[in-house]
C-alpha cells in the first residue's frame, strides 16, 4: 500500500479503521525529511497490515489543533479511529516497527 497524503477534510475518514500511522509533517522540517524513508520502508513491510498517512501541518492546522500536536515530525498510531500510541520526533525504523508491531 502507498502512502497517502490526507488534509483536514479526509483525515477522520482515513483514520477510522484498522491500524493507521499518522505522520505530521511539514516540508522545512529536518526530523521530518529524516523520517520519511523511514516510513516508506515500513509501508514496503507492513503495508497489508498497517495505511500510512501524512498531514501536512501548514496546510492543515486544524487537524494538527485537534490532536495537540505541539512538534513535528509527531507520528500518532490509530486503531479503529481512537489514538492509541504517539511518537515525537525521529525515531530509528526498529524503534519505530517495534511499536507499531505491539498495535497489529
Amino acid at each position: 500500500m502507498a502512502i497517502t497524503n490526507v488534509t483536514d477534510q479526509n483525515f477522520d475518514t482515513e483514520t477510522s479503521s484498522g491500524v493507521v500511522l499518522a505522520d505530521f509533517w511539514a516540508p522545512w522540517c529536518g526530523p521530518c525529511k529524516m523520517i520519511a524513508p523511514v516510513l516508506e520502508e515500513l509501508d514496503s513491510e507492513l503495508g497489508e497490515k498497517l495505511k500510512i498517512v501524512k498531514l501536512d501541518v501548514d496546510d492543515n492546522q486544524e487537524t494538527a489543533a485537534k490532536f495537540g500536536v505541539m512538534s513535528i515530525p509527531t507520528l500518532l498510531v490509530f486503531k479503529d479511529g481512537e489514538v492509541v500510541d504517539k511518537v515525537v520526533g525521529f525515531q530509528p525504523k526498529e524503534a519505530l516497527a517495534e511499536r507499531l508491531n505491539s498495535h497489529l
